[in-house]
């Protein structure tokens, strides 16, 4: 089995934080681990499509922002918030306290679509 890949902490790069904080679904992901406990992929009970949900994680676990231990066929998720407060200093409780709510953000998303 391969390893799971999570970069250093001196490797996590602001445009991947940024990026991988920039869609409305990672984003929900992030506010629900905020509570600082570790979360399985089911738990956290995210209304999209399984293989969607995988892509996100992995944009997530890849840019830094979250990490992941595998345990039998479980995937237990938690915030890197540790590191990410060390290299960006506030930024992410910025992010968090900005956040909408996701439906809002899904919303704005659909809007947007239209044009």
């Amino acid at each position: 089995m391969r390893p799971i890949y999570h970069p250093d902490r001196r490797d996590i790069s602001l445009p991947g934080v940024l990026y991988a904080l920039c869609d409305p679904v990672r984003i929900e992901i992030i506010k629900r681990l905020a509570a600082g406990r570790e979360l399985t992929c089911a738990a956290l009970a995210v209304p999209i499509a399984k293989s969607t949900l995988s892509h996100h994680f992995r944009i997530l676990r890849e840019s830094g922002v979250l990490y992941c231990r595998k345990e039998g066929t479980q995937h237990f998720n938690s915030l890197r918030r540790e590191d990410l407060d060390a290299r960006f200093p506030g930024l992410l409780d910025t992010i968090l306290q900005a956040a909408r709510p996701f439906e809002l953000a899904e919303e704005q998303c659909s809007a947007a679509k239209s044009f």
